[in-house]
């Protein structure tokens, strides 16, 4: 065609918007919903979710979404649903009549956007299912949620959608080496040249909306999927619910570039929906045009005792997990805490020298030589 006519095209880039996929997780623990009830319930948080899911996924018709529960004894997806009942479409009868139920009239309602009523409609019976499913004996001393195990589905999830958005688009990121400590992935990177994000790769941040408290035995677990998230250049923002101590998570949002935002006050619960869309709702090409909300807070680097998670400035380590605890804490055999590791104090089962404030250290006097000498209280005698 250029041939025909006699001009010169230049092959112009492609600078359309990747398709963005963000994961949620959703704490689910009904002890930690019922002490903000009254300010929050979750029904209503809900509500202001899937608001907040309709924005994403009209943002770009590529858009995608996964909702995944992190409840007391599991980490269980809301979306895609575990199963394809919700989203299949109603069955048809020899006589040629539908025999859809109540729950496909509701997906198929007129006053909604098809694909956003089902994701709503899986989403909130994903949700039923899985509380329905609770049982008393569950819920019996049963405080935290599974926070590690929705992580680790999320990351395995982006990085499954990750791999087959690549090997459609022919991008090079198709060939991620896993095992590779070297090996970086680029498609989030948004400071440099990158080819990869141009050509239409996928960008994916995950989002976590806690409310339970920390729970130290999922330290472990825990912080691997953070030193995967960085690996992988995926943000993890994090959206407190309640006042509880979330030191780990702040810093979990600051090496992976994420935003932390708490919103743990009645006023703000009442205003959750505007928290959603205009903190988290950006995407990251989004967010190097834009000042995110909470950057400007300084970051809690101090380390805080497993046992109590109090800021401590003398502590001691296990030598197996590093897992810091304000005094000699073992259980009745010996073991740590976090790892049941089999530690033995010996004679490190006391309070540690303490310095007089009055002592000095010994000057040095730099010798011709480069050699170091201590300097003496004695004037130095003059050879004549």
């Amino acid at each position: 065609m250029d041939a025909a006519d006699a001009t010169s095209r230049a092959e112009t880039l492609d600078l359309t918007e990747p398709p963005s996929l963000l994961a949620i997780i959703l704490d689910t623990n009904p002890h930690a919903w019922t002490s903000i009830s009254e300010s929050l319930p979750l029904s209503k948080a809900l509500a202001n979710l899937l608001v907040f899911v309709n924005a994403h996924l009209a943002i770009n018709p590529a858009n995608s979404i996964a909702v995944i529960a992190s409840h007391i004894d599991r980490a269980e997806f809301l979306y895609p649903p575990p199963d394809s009942a919700t989203t299949t479409s109603p069955s048809v009868n020899g006589n040629g009549k539908s025999t859809s139920n109540g729950d496909q009239d509701q997906v198929d309602d007129a006053n909604k956007y098809r694909p956003f009523a089902r994701v709503e409609h899986a989403i909130t019976t994903s949700l039923q299912r899985l509380m329905a499913s609770t049982s008393k004996a569950d819920l019996e001393g049963a405080t935290e949620s599974m926070v590690a195990g929705a992580l680790t589905r999320a990351l395995a999830f982006i990085s499954k959608q990750t791999a087959a958005t690549s090997s459609n688009s022919g991008s090079a990121q198709a060939g991620f080496n896993y095992s590779d400590p070297s090996a970086a992935a680029g498609s989030n990177d948004f400071t440099t040249d990158n080819t990869a994000f141009r050509a239409g790769s996928l960008s994916s941040r995950i989002l976590l909306i806690t409310l339970s408290p920390d729970d130290p035995d999922q330290y472990i677990p825990v912080m691997n999927t953070i030193f995967a998230a960085q690996r992988l250049s995926i943000p993890l923002d994090i959206l407190p619910l309640t006042s509880s101590n979330k030191t780990f998570l702040q810093q979990a949002a600051d090496a992976t570039q994420g935003i932390y935002l708490p919103v743990t006050t009645p006023t703000a619960h009442a205003g959750l929906l505007q928290y959603l869309m205009f903190a988290y709702l950006p995407d990251l090409s989004a967010r190097q045009h834009l000042i995110s909300p909470g950057s400007d807070s300084g970051v809690d680097f101090r380390a805080a005792c497993f046992c109590h998670r109090r800021i401590v400035d003398l502590g001691y380590v296990c030598s197996i997990c590093l897992s810091i605890f304000c005094g000699p804490t073992l259980d009745e055999q010996g073991r740590c805490l976090t790892c049941s590791s089999e530690l033995s104090l010996a004679a490190f089962d006391r309070k540690p020298a303490v310095v007089p404030a009055a002592a000095k250290k010994k000057k040095k006097k730099k010798a011709l030589d480069g050699s170091a000498t201590p300097m003496s209280g004695a004037a130095t005698p003059m050879v004549e």
